[in-house]
């Protein structure tokens, strides 16, 4: 029964026109899970499309869940906002409409860092994403315990959204 409905949801995922970047004024809304060392939460991002493969946009993540081997941390340690710039390629590696990869750079409340996404859309309102970042420049040079939350190689998968 698994398999018969993983082989239905492809094909009909084949049939299905979405676009998952359509350029200037492309509005994209995503929320997913953030996973990284000593702690787990959310992640809200959007982006806005401004030429063929370009798009800004911002990110927020809060750390739900943290290890707490050092104390409590406090909101701001687990609060995270960053404002980001994305090289839409997709249809540069000539991939089909709902598919997108982008590369880009963020600088935000602890760093100035780099991440690379890919979305997947099933129709054209609703998707999946996928994305990595890291830190290239730590505002701190040696960031002690709480200091390296939302400052280190994270991990987000969720829902993506064409507004």
């Amino acid at each position: 029964m698994k398999k018969t409905l993983i082989v239905l949801i492809l094909a009909i995922s084949g049939f299905v026109s979405a676009q998952a970047y359509k350029g200037k004024g492309d509005i994209k809304f995503q929320v997913g899970a953030n996973i990284q060392n000593w702690g787990s939460g959310i992640s809200v991002a959007t982006d806005f499309g401004i030429g063929e493969n370009m798009s800004f946009g911002f990110v927020t993540s809060y750390l739900l869940n943290t290890n707490e081997d050092f104390g409590t941390p406090k909101f701001e340690d687990r609060f995270d906002v960053k404002a980001r710039f994305n090289a839409n390629i997709g249809n540069v590696f000539k991939l089909k409409n709902n598919i997108d990869i982008y590369p880009g750079l963020d600088l935000g409340l602890r760093n100035f860092g780099a991440h690379l996404g890919a979305r997947y859309f099933f129709t054209n309102g609703f998707g999946v994403y996928s994305e990595i970042g890291f830190p290239i420049a730590k505002y701190k040079t040696s960031p002690i315990l709480y200091e390296n939350l939302n400052n280190q190689f994270v991990f987000n998968i969720g829902a993506s959204f064409n507004l």
